[in-house]
């Protein structure tokens, strides 16, 4: 499974990166983001644009896990 590896990057990078590989359509994937900016707009990102996803938060970091 793809891995998507947005911690330590800031906004809007995170993002581009989902939309790059949403946009190569794999999946499922894995994005993993540690702080809570990205992860509002990432969340934001697939939810307005109808990306099934399910997140699970771990120690600070959070993984979103895009079905399509």
């Amino acid at each position: 499974m793809k891995t998507v590896d947005t911690r330590g990057l800031s906004c809007p990078e995170p993002v581009l990166l989902v939309r790059k590989a949403i946009m190569e359509g794999e999946y499922p994937f894995v994005v993993l983001v540690d702080d809570a900016t990205p992860y509002e707009n990432i969340r934001r990102y697939a939810t307005n644009n109808g990306h099934k996803f399910e997140v699970v938060e771990e120690d600070g970091e959070y993984k979103f896990t895009f079905t399509e």
